[in-house]
């Protein structure tokens, strides 16, 4: 047996680097590796670390994954952006992740219900606005406006994060809406206003602010009545696990904060 140990010492550290080298060339699209003067990521090599996290995240989280990026060079930080009701069930299913931030309680505790995820940490909390096209067409001013028969509205669909919250908005209202489209995430939502396909939708505020002047938005104080908190957690299979909670530590940061509400979201 020592013959066969030392006829591989030599072969295996050679394998196990065209290993690594070989996995971080796999996976789908990530966000672009920044240079930086700091030093590399432990163990050397390039490394990536996989975040699941809410639409309404998008353009923030990927802010931040280039911040992250350029403070641990040779590490690539990987998004899978989505509804976080069909983020949590992709992955009760399996699917690798490192990290989860979820739109609201519910979809994390369907994680950490499985034991996938413990401690979430509130990180930032957001409400909703009236989406209208610029030129506003329906001449919508409040949200009693949406529940005429009228005006082509669009939502999330309820077990969307955006869509319970509309929910408890109108409810909150004494309203009844009905939608021409139900979307799975708020992303889509929006951009039936984009493209002017409905006349109003009820979207998070930081959408609004993200689509730089594309729709207006309308405040109302029914969206007092529906905030949404959003809970971030280091998965319990997480991969990169070491990676994972750096990213955490990023988003929960003085920095990460500094980025997020610039966006529009608030503070817990």
């Amino acid at each position: 047996m020592f013959r066969r140990l030392s006829r591989w010492a030599i072969a295996l550290p050679v394998a196990f680097a065209l290993a690594g080298l070989a996995g971080c060339g796999s996976g789908g699209p990530a966000t672009s590796t920044a240079g930086a003067s700091s030093a590399p990521a432990a163990g050397g090599g390039a490394k990536e670390v996989t975040v699941f996290a809410a639409a309404s995240l998008t353009g923030t989280f990927t802010e931040l994954g280039k911040t992250f990026e350029a403070a641990h060079p040779g590490t690539t930080v990987k998004f899978n952006f989505g509804s976080s009701a069909t983020l949590a069930q992709q992955i009760t299913q399996g699917a690798p992740a490192d990290v989860f931030a979820a739109a609201s309680p519910a979809t994390m505790k369907t994680v950490t219900d499985a034991s996938l995820a413990s401690s979430p940490t509130t990180f930032v909390r957001n409400k909703l606005e009236i989406a209208v096209p610029v030129d506003n067409p329906a001449k919508v001013d409040e949200l009693k406006d949406l529940a005429d028969s009228k005006v082509k509205v669009a939502l999330c669909a309820e077990q969307v994060p955006c869509g319970a919250a509309a929910i408890k908005a109108l409810d909150a209202a004494g309203l009844k809406v009905k939608p021409v489209t139900l979307e799975q995430d708020v992303k889509a939502t929006l951009t039936k206003v984009e493209l002017g396909e409905v006349d109003a939708a009820l979207v998070y505020k930081t959408d609004v602010i993200a689509s730089a002047g594309k729709v207006q938005g309308i405040a109302f104080p029914e969206a007092d009545k529906a905030i949404n908190d959003y809970p971030i957690a280091t998965l319990a299979k997480a991969p990169a696990g070491d990676l994972a909670k750096q990213f955490v530590d990023l988003v929960v940061s003085q920095q990460g904060k500094d980025v997020l509400t610039k966006a529009g979201f608030e503070a817990p």
